[in-house]
C-alpha cells in the first residue's frame, strides 16, 4: 500500500516503471520541505524489497524494517547523519566522506533484500566535492541499486547531477485534500483543519505533523510576533536580534521563510486579495499593517527576503545576512498590537 497521499501523477510514474521494469538508477524528487519526498522515497524502497504479492504491501518483514529505519539495504544520508562525535547541528553541508561510504556501500551485494537504496535527503546540501564524488557513482551504477535525490531547492545542486537523474516533481497538495485528511483521519475539527490546511501551504506531512503537537503552531506565532516586534524597534534591537539569530543555519534559514509568507500576505492584503493569503489566521492584522506600509515598502522588503534566502543556501555569512535584513526592514513608529490568535 503506497503511503503517497495527493501525487497520483508522481506515484503513477514509478508504478509503471516498475510494472515495465524502466526504472532509473537515481531519482530526483524535486518539491518543498513536507511535501511527502520522504514518504515516496521510502515507498519505493520498500516496493523494490518487498515480499508481498503486491508491492508495497507494508506488512512483510522487509516493508516493516524499512518503515521502522531498520533495514540493511535502505540508507538515509542527510545534514544530520553524521557518525562523527560533534555536535551535528553544526553541519552546513554533506561531504565527500558521506558519498564515500555510500560508494563503499554500493559496491557490495544486498544484504538482506532485493536492492539497496540510498536517500540522500537535503541534496542541495551536498558540498561540491561530494557531489562530484556521487557523479561517478550515478554515471556508473554498480547493478541493483537506486539512489533517490530529495531536494527543496533543486538550483542548489549541481547541473551535471540534475541531468543524470529522472526528475519528479512533487507538487502542492490540494488544501481540500489535506482538510479532509486532517478531519478524517487526525480527528481534527473543521475550522481548526481549514486554518492548518491553510497554513501548510499544500505540503501534507507539516499539517499532519502540527495537527499531532500544538508547540509547532505556538512556535510559528512566537517567531512571528518577534518579527513585529522589529518593526519599531531602534538600530541596538535590531541588530542584537540579528547577532542571536544568526546562531543556527537552519532555524534562521526557516525564520526568513516565515517572514517571507508573512510579507507576502501583506501584499496580498494591500492589493485586495485576502482569499490568497496564507496566514487566515492573521487577516484582522494584516488589514491594519495593510495600512501603515506603502507597497514599495512591502515589494521592496520582499525582494530582500528572497535574496537573503539565497545567499543563507550558498553559505553565507548568516550575521551580515541578518545584519543587512534588518536595515532594509521598514520601521514604523507604532504598529497595531498583535491580536490574540488561536488555531
Amino acid at each position: 500500500m503506497w503511503k503517497t497521499i495527493g501525487q497520483p501523477e508522481a506515484v503513477a510514474l514509478i508504478k509503471n516503471s516498475l510494472e515495465t521494469g524502466s526504472l532509473a538508477h537515481a531519482y530526483l524528487l524535486v518539491g518543498a520541505p513536507h511535501i511527502g519526498k520522504m514518504t515516496l522515497a521510502l515507498d519505493l524502497a520498500k516496493a523494490l524489497n518487498c515480499q508481498g504479492s503486491e508491492p508495497p504491501c507494508g506488512e512483510c518483514p522487509s516493508c516493516r524494517r524499512i518503515a521502522e529505519d531498520k533495514h540493511a539495504d535502505t540508507r538515509t544520508i542527510s545534514l544530520n547523519s553524521s557518525k562523527e562525535s560533534g555536535d551535528v547541528k553544526s553541519r552546513v553541508e554533506i561531504s565527500i566522506d558521506d558519498i564515500r561510504e555510500l560508494q563503499r556501500n554500493a559496491s557490495l551485494p544486498p544484504f538482506e533484500g532485493k536492492y539497496k537504496v540510498f536517500i540522500i535527503d537535503g541534496a542541495e546540501y551536498l558540498s561540491t566535492e561530494a557531489a562530484n564524488c556521487l557523479l561517478k557513482t550515478i554515471e556508473e551504477p554498480p547493478p541493483h541499486i537506486l539512489i533517490l535525490l530529495l531536494v527543496s531547492e533543486e538550483s542548489n545542486l549541481l547541473p551535471t547531477v540534475v541531468s543524470r537523474c529522472q526528475r519528479i516533481e512533487l507538487k502542492p497538495v490540494s488544501l481540500d485534500i489535506i482538510e479532509k485528511i486532517l478531519i478524517e483521519s487526525q480527528g481534527i475539527e473543521p475550522g481548526k483543519a481549514a486554518v492548518l490546511a491553510r497554513l501548510s501551504q499544500g505540503c501534507l506531512g507539516w499539517a499532519l505533523t502540527v495537527s499531532k503537537d500544538d508547540s509547532y503552531v505556538s512556535l510559528r506565532e512566537q517567531k512571528l510576533a518577534e518579527m513585529m516586534s522589529l518593526v519599531p524597534a531602534g538600530w541596538d534591537e535590531r541588530f542584537n536580534y540579528a547577532t542571536r539569530l544568526a546562531g543556527e543555519r537552519k532555524s534562521a534559514e526557516d525564520a526568513v521563510k516565515l517572514w517571507l509568507v508573512w510579507w507576502r500576505d501583506l501584499l496580498l492584503t494591500k492589493c485586495g486579495c485576502k482569499e490568497e493569503v496564507t496566514n487566515v489566521n492573521y487577516i484582522p492584522v494584516l488589514e491594519q499593517w495593510a495600512e501603515l506600509m506603502s507597497l514599495n515598502e512591502i515589494r521592496g522588503f520582499i525582494d530582500c527576503l528572497q535574496k537573503s534566502i539565497y545567499e543563507i543556501a550558498l553559505n553565507a555569512n548568516l550575521r551580515l545576512v541578518f545584519e543587512v535584513l534588518m536595515l532594509n526592514m521598514p520601521r514604523k513608529e507604532r504598529i497595531p498590537a498583535k491580536l490574540p490568535v488561536s488555531v
